[in-house]
Formats: C-alpha cells, structure tokens, sequence
C-alpha cells in the first residue's frame, strides 16, 4: 500500500563538463518519492524541476490523496497506466499539456520505478522490451553552443571524442564564451555549412555529427521559418548528419511538414511536447524522421507510444536527456524498450546529480551505453544526497527573459 507521496527538490553542480560548465554552473532538480508500507520506496524525475522547480510539490501534493488511496496491492497489481491516467483525469482542465502533464510524467516514472523493484524487473521490460532488446545503444554528448573562435569548437569536439564518445551534438550559430554573446559570421546557411565542413574535416567521416538548432525558444529575426530552414538543411546535407533537430519553433506544424517532405537530412524535434496528444499531429503528418521525446517530460509510457507510432511509419526515435539522474534512466528504459530507437543521448562528464543519482546503472563505452537491467530504474535517492545537494532557489533553467536576474 502506498502511505506517502512527495516531492524532493535539490540544487548542485550543473555538470562537469568544462565547455558547458562555462555557461551553466548549476542545475535545480525535482524528484518524486513514493513510499510503500513494505518499505520499498519508487523515485521519478521531472524535467520541470529543470525550469520551474518550485511549481513541482504544490502539484505532487494536490495529487497525493488519489495514490494514497488507490489500495493495497501486491505483486503484479499495481496498474501504473490506470492510476496515472486516474490522474490525468483529475487534473484534465490544466494538465492535459505542458507543466501539469511533465509533473505527472515524474510520478508515473516513480511508479514504474516502484513496480519494477516489487516485481525484481527493469522499468524496460514493464515498458514492453522483450529478449531481442540489443545490450547496447549507440549514444552521443550533448555539447549545448558552439563555442567561438573556431579553435575553441575543435577542442571542445576533441574533449567529447577523448571521453569515448563516437558521435557528439552542438548548437546552431557560435556563441564568444567570454562574452556569452551570438557570433554571426555569415548567413545561416553559409555559418552551419562552413561550421560542419569543419567538423567532419576534424573527426573523418565515421564519427556522428548532430546539429541543434534551437528554434523551440528562439523569437525574432533569429528564429528561422521554414524557408530560412530548409536552406541551412541543404547547405549541411553533404556533410552526413545523423540528425538536425529543432529546425523550427513547434507552433510551425505546416513548415515541419514541409520539412519532413523537402529535407535530404533527417529532421528531429519533439523535446517540448509534454504528452502523446500533443505529438501525434507532429506523427501523423511525418514531420520527424527522429521523434525526441523526453520520458521525463511526457512520461516513459507515452515515450513507447511515440515510439510505435514512429515505427509504423518506418520511422525513428532518439530520446531527449537533459534532465538530471534519474531523467537520464527513465529516457535509458524507454529508448531501451523501443526498437526503433537509433540514438541516445547522454550528458559528457556528467555532474553529481547526474552520477549519484544513477550510480552503477549506467555504463558506457566505445561510444555505446549498456542497457539498465537493476530492478525498477536502477537509481538511488539516499538521505545523504538530499542533504549534501540542499535546494537553492533561483537556479533554474530560462531563455531570456527581460528583468529576469541570471544566475549560471
């Protein structure tokens, strides 16, 4: 029987990755606990811990009652589906999207979490995996912005290859590291076309080479439309990408659509879409040749949903991680139990709220991560954690708001 639900906020070092570090110092992380009467304790994570962690326990608490009373029950009873849908129909007139659905997203995680460890099974095989699922993924670094000067890109690619990593991701435009600003050098098309020719002439033709795009949160006359879009695409083609992501703000359906059809380079998106509804028209319309979906965003369940939708179209899914630890897990169970999956993404020199968190689940090498088979999601919330990463406000995760006061 469930007795407790609640919520853990911490604040640490945002990664130990010297190039991203630069940037962003740290992190804010939101956790859910959900305690049994046996003792046997499932932790999930939300990504809106990243953004707007103090929203996280005022939504865990006003949910509560519906676990609390959901009864006892043993072994394979626990229907996780049916009390987050319970949930979700509870909160439908403000949380069938956005910040309400990622918060729910952390507390169905915590659930699979608990099921697989009263079962003694990875969150991955409640998730649908079977015996074929492969023992590695290919996976690639997460890098955030191009640095400027040129000279400080190659060292930082040099740094993710030097890690073991065997392909890695950057963002679209340079930005100085020492004055935080944008550095435009030529048209979009010419700066990302130069900008690969680069890399590729850097890391030969074997290594993985991803472009981000950031148009999700971009406004104004850098945010690209689809004809600025589908121009930067052509001019990168020649150069192999694995995939291009983000192209596009998501309110553009028509212009991915477009994309989808026109584009020579594999078109990703997703990472900002809170529940399967929300990608479906994405889906429908193949406006992703990688879907993106984020298990601490949308859910580890509606993850498999995108990814089945995307395999009925002979299509693909690479999962966003961005989040901290436990984020990282519920995206490693999800990717795990979808076979489509053709990439994972990991974060380089991963910080302690990244490490801790996860502990020995996580295994890397030559530029694969192992598949997670510890009972539940294979991560660990310890009282000594709690304490040594205390929460501090104000370290949140935002894209730039006037009057806002930055802290990295």
């Amino acid at each position: 029987m469930i007795t407790e639900v609640r919520s853990v906020l911490l604040t640490g070092p945002c990664t130990d990755d010297p190039w991203l570090s630069v940037f962003k110092q740290w992190r804010s992380v939101a956790l859910i606990e959900i305690v049994t009467d046996s003792g046997v304790v499932g932790v999930g994570e939300t990504y809106a811990g990243y953004f707007f962690p103090e929203s996280v326990p005022l939504i865990v608490d006003y949910v509560r009652p519906i676990l609390i009373n959901a009864g006892s029950f043993e072994g394979d009873t626990l229907d996780v589906e049916r009390l987050t849908n319970r949930i979700r129909t509870c909160c439908q007139y403000w949380a069938r999207t956005g910040l309400g659905a990622a918060v729910i997203s952390g507390i169905e995680a915590a659930l699979l979490d608990l099921k697989g460890k009263l079962l003694d099974l990875p969150v991955h095989r409640l998730l649908g995996s079977d015996q074929d699922a492969p023992d590695r993924l290919p996976a690639y670094a997460t890098g955030g912005p191009s640095p400027w000067p040129t000279d400080r890109l190659l060292e930082k690619v040099d740094f993710y290859l030097g890690l073991g990593f065997s392909a890695f991701k950057i963002a679209s435009g340079y930005l100085d590291s020492d004055t935080r600003e944008e550095v435009a050098t030529a048209s979009p098309a010419e700066l990302e076309a130069a900008k690969v020719a680069l890399l590729r002439d850097q890391v030969g033709p074997e290594v993985g080479i991803l472009l981000d795009g950031h148009m999700g949160h971009r406004e104004g006359p850098t945010r690209w439309d689809a004809e600025t879009a589908i121009t930067v695409l052509d001019a990168v083609a020649p150069y192999r990408l694995v995939f291009f992501e983000e192209p596009l703000a998501y309110h553009d359906l028509t212009g991915y659509a477009e994309l989808g059809r026109r584009s020579a380079v594999p078109v990703a998106g997703g990472e900002q879409l809170s529940t399967f509804a929300e990608f479906l028209p994405f889906l429908e319309r193949e406006a992703f040749a990688v879907a993106q979906p984020d298990a601490a965003w949308l859910g580890p369940i509606d993850f498999v949903r995108v990814s089945r939708q995307q395999q009925l179209a002979g299509r693909s899914v690479a999962p966003h991680a961005w989040g901290a630890g436990v984020a990282v897990m519920q995206n490693l169970h999800a990717a795990f139990a979808s076979p489509n999956t053709v990439i994972v993404e990991l974060p380089p020199a991963a910080g302690p709220l990244h490490r801790e968190l996860w502990g020995d689940s996580l295994s890397f090498a030559d530029g694969r991560v192992g598949r997670p088979d510890q009972p539940g999601l294979g991560v660990r919330l310890t009282d000594e954690i709690k304490n040594r990463y205390p929460f501090r406000p104000g370290m949140e995760e935002f894209s730039s708001v006037p009057g806002k006061l930055m802290r990295s």
